[in-house]
């Protein structure tokens, strides 16, 4: 099932690729291929409300970015991207690894800064998660479950995970004149995306996705 995803998502990549190599000229559009490394965690409060002290651990990132034009210096930045979220679970020897497909849809100022220009940008993202792993230090792994809701017995056998995420963007870099790009970018997960247990009323866990990293882009036009 979720070679079906990705498939779709490439599927879907190629045809707005080709669409905007189509109208990039005559539009001021452009598109252009980013790539890095997160450092990501899990944030948020345990079963008796306490906060939680987990680890970061890197993850990539990748995807292809569009950046259209609304004002002088002001764009509208969707992208599609493939991100791996995940933590090292304080307190146990689990490391959790979540693999989503991302839209982020951010808005940017690039004013010019000496022969490239200043990236500045803010916006929110939601993911779809296609794949999941939660592994132990003696080498066990298994396949993570999504569900949005699952009995205690269900949470007992298997690491269960929410689909859907979202959250907001910050970002900063820099273009330079050969349209390379580097960028600072800070991600805050706004959804829990643990699932509710059925029949535990008490029970305030709520896991959301953090992270910042460093990526290299490259806009085509």
């Amino acid at each position: 099932m979720k070679w079906t995803y990705v498939a779709a998502i490439a599927m879907f990549s190629a045809i707005a690729l080709n669409s905007e190599a189509q109208t990039a000229k005559t539009s001021g559009v452009s598109f252009g291929i980013r790539a890095g490394v997160n450092f990501q965690n899990i944030n948020g409060k345990d079963a008796a409300g306490d906060k939680l002290e987990n680890k970061l651990v890197p993850r990539f990132q990748g995807g292809i970015t569009v950046d259209v034009p609304l004002a002088d210096e002001f764009y509208l930045q969707p992208g599609i991207l493939y991100s791996g979220k995940g933590a090292k679970f304080d307190g146990s020897n689990g490391t959790l690894n979540i693999g989503y497909a991302e839209i982020p849809v951010n808005f940017l100022f690039k004013p010019t800064l000496g022969t490239g220009k200043m990236i500045l940008g803010v916006g929110p993202y939601i993911g779809f998660a296609i794949n999941g792993k939660y592994k132990l230090e003696s080498g066990s792994s298994s396949n993570v479950k999504f569900a949005n809701s699952v009995t205690v017995a269900e949470a007992a056998t298997a690491y269960y995970a929410r689909r859907m995420d979202a959250g907001a963007n910050l970002l900063v870099g820099y273009e330079m004149s050969n349209r390379l790009s580097l960028q600072l970018n800070a991600q805050l997960g706004m959804a829990k995306i643990n699932p509710d247990i059925e029949g535990l009323s008490n029970n305030k866990t709520a896991y959301r996705n953090t992270g910042f990293g460093l990526s290299v882009g490259y806009r085509f036009r």
